[in-house]
């Protein structure tokens, strides 16, 4: 899909969209809970579906009406052999597989070759540490054996998904667990915000420091719950209001464990003197961060290296889509430089390539500037109404003042 967009700034009033991160952990911890759960704020997202459709193959009964999922639980220790299809979605591969390793039956996951490139190897070491099966196939991989309780070393600077994904998992157990975090810790608040589900459903779990102790042999408890508005997808339009536009952003949570919540914060800071930003802890900002920083005064990011990890090379595509705009951004090994520029319209389209996160920053720039967007229906993966809500704004024509 071809979006054209004509240079203008926006106003009106946008609800956020739910965010997919919180929407996620509910639905797993719904769909592993002995009695049937509500989970409000639901949006047909790619890799919501991708969720959805695996908790069905493991047992649970789903029932969408509207925005809402009831979920009637199953317990994965009497799963058959199944099929779980991961469609692009890390998180649906990363937090349910410890999950399929708690029955002795087969678990084959499936998904796109990128998702199935990207670094599963912690996984791995744990099941060869086991004598768990864990093997690669043409198209997926297959996971069988019986994950019990113990003591887990996990590294906290590749994906904080690995080490929710033994949270999910080693309640269930019949053993006690413990996982210690290898520091540096990345994306804390996403293991917070993993804790924080399971507690609503029930679930014990004891955190101190890098250390996390679960008690074995409990029960998930049917909750009902609501999914937060999403601070990832808000992040385009704090970085349209500092660019000119006037759009009010409803539905965020003003105190909430997403990492991207920081957004407003450091588009500030951005918007008034050239910084450097961490972004270790919230790598989902960097391709807005980048779109914008050219039009404010420039800003370094570091800890970027895990940007080359997630669905695209996110930042040596963002720094291509920029060079099309007159924009040299200068990589590093784990920081990426963008400088104050004048930019100018593309010649060519800007690509989407395959990217939600690169398809919304890259509709920053051509609000700024003008141009089409190829492969813009990849905002499907978490977004899916992001271009209907930007066409639902009220438009002025760049370089006219709103309050004319």
């Amino acid at each position: 899909m071809t979006v054209h967009f004509e240079p203008c700034t926006y106003s009106g009033e946008i609800k956020a969209p739910p965010s997919k991160s919180v929407a996620h952990r509910l639905l797993i911890c719904a769909g592993l809970s002995a009695g049937e759960s509500r989970i409000d704020g639901i949006y047909d997202s790619d890799d919501i579906s991708a969720t959805l459709d695996c908790l069905a193959a493991s047992g649970a009964v789903i029932r969408r009406r509207g925005g809402s999922a009831a979920v009637r639980g199953a317990d994965p220790r009497g799963r058959t052999r199944c099929v779980f299809g991961c469609r692009e979605s890390g998180s649906t591969l990363r937090f349910l597989l410890p999950v399929a390793l708690l029955s002795d039956q087969p678990a084959i996951f499936t998904g796109s070759d990128r998702l199935l490139s990207r670094p599963l190897g912690v996984y791995e070491d744990i099941c060869a540490a086991r004598g768990l099966r864990f093997e690669r196939t043409p198209g997926g991989l297959t996971a069988a054996g019986r994950l019990r309780g113990d003591a887990f070393s996990v590294p906290g600077n590749i994906s904080s998904q690995f080490i929710s994904g033994l949270l999910f998992a080693l309640p269930l157990a019949e053993e006690d667990s413990v996982i210690d975090i290898i520091p540096p810790v990345e994306s804390a608040s996403y293991i917070d915000m993993t804790l924080d589900a399971l507690s609503r459903f029930g679930i014990t779990v004891e955190r101190r420091g890098n250390r996390i102790k679960i008690p074995g042999g409990q029960t998930y408890s049917p909750a009902d719950a609501a999914v937060e508005g999403d601070w990832s997808g808000a992040a385009v339009y704090f970085a349209l209001n500092a660019t000119g536009s006037d759009i009010r952003v409803s539905g965020l949570p003003p105190v909430s464990h997403q990492a991207d919540s920081a957004v407003a914060e450091i588009i500030e800071r951005m918007s008034r003197r050239r910084c450097t930003v961490d972004i270790s802890g919230c790598p989902d900002l960097a391709p807005v961060l980048m779109a914008v920083a050219p039009a404010l005064r420039g800003v370094r990011l570091t800890g970027t290296s895990r940007l080359r990890l997630k669905e695209s090379d996110r930042g040596a595509v963002m720094a291509a889509e920029l060079k099309k705009c007159g924009v040299d951004a200068v990589p590093g090994e784990n920081s990426i430089d963008i400088p104050k520029t004048r930019m100018h319209a593309p010649d060519v389209p800007l690509c989407g390539s395959g990217d939600h996160r690169i398809v919304m920053a890259c509709s920053i720039l051509l609000s700024l500037l003008g141009g089409d967007l190829e492969g813009a229906e990849a905002v499907n993966k978490s977004y899916p109404r992001f271009f209907a809500d930007l066409g639902s704004l009220s438009k002025l024509p760049a370089g006219k003042n709103r309050r004319q």
